[in-house]
């Protein structure tokens, strides 16, 4: 007898599976955020061993998921590759900061080219390898709900969106059974967010358990919206923020 998700098929765009959580602006300007042939973060590479144990199949292609018509092609590769694609997750983001005043047009629009459009386009690209039972998971931020730092009004803007897609498109896409939902990771310990920090710590104060997420946490919720228990889940907006919302 197979497991759930037994020759099922990911594409994971980004490099982590939970950047998110407000990191520091030090760690805003590193925004190359493809998708990643052997630089897996340490969140997709749980997500990916998760998938794997389970009999899964994941892969991860070097594109620009800003550029509509690198992310595209990369799809099609991994749907030529594999056949088809039941799984997509929307990983890939950028954080960049600064005051509305000093905010620049260009990080303005590299924020939501990134974090909207490619997730339009990687689903676009995805549907027509998708059959029912898929699932399009993508990864949004608690900052979509709260924002309780200065500089942060266009990343919020761009994941406050995200919600408004994923409603619509589970609407679009659940005649074919096929799921879509948004994770909202809080502040997880990554190499961009450590868990130890001035910034961590002041983060920690909003919050109901005063720590970071581990990744495999943040996976763990990826993992669970992939597999058959969550067929009935779609159009949500989960978060899973340690109380950064409560």
């Amino acid at each position: 007898m197979g497991t759930p998700l037994s020759g099922k098929v990911a594409f994971i765009t980004g490099a982590r599976v939970h950047r998110r959580g407000g990191r520091s602006p030090a760690g805003a300007r590193r925004r190359r955020r493809g998708l990643h042939l052997s630089k897996l973060g340490r969140g997709a590479q749980a997500l990916a061993e998760t998938i794997n144990a389970a009999g899964g199949r994941v892969q991860a292609i070097q594109a620009d998921a800003a550029d509509a018509a690198s992310l595209t092609r990369a799809v099609d590769d991994a749907a030529r590759q594999f056949g088809k694609i039941d799984i997509l997750v929307n990983n890939a983001g950028v954080l960049l900061l600064g005051p509305v005043d000093s905010f620049s047009l260009e990080d303005f629009d590299k924020t939501l080219a990134v974090n909207v459009r490619a997730v339009f386009v990687a689903a676009r690209a995805a549907l027509p390898y998708m059959g029912e039972g898929g699932r399009i998971i993508n990864i949004g931020s608690v900052n979509a709900d709260r924002i309780p730092f200065a500089g942060g009004s266009a990343y919020a803007m761009s994941k406050a969106a995200l919600k408004g897609l994923v409603q619509g498109m589970a609407r679009d896409l659940g005649p074919r059974g096929i799921t879509v939902n948004n994770v909202q990771p809080g502040p997880t310990n990554t190499d961009m967010n450590p868990e130890h920090s001035d910034f961590a710590t002041s983060l920690h104060g909003l919050m109901a358990l005063q720590r970071h997420a581990r990744p495999d946490e943040i996976a763990g919720m990826v993992a669970y919206l992939a597999g058959p228990e969550a067929g009935f889940v779609t159009g949500a907006n989960l978060n899973i923020d340690g109380g950064f919302s409560a």
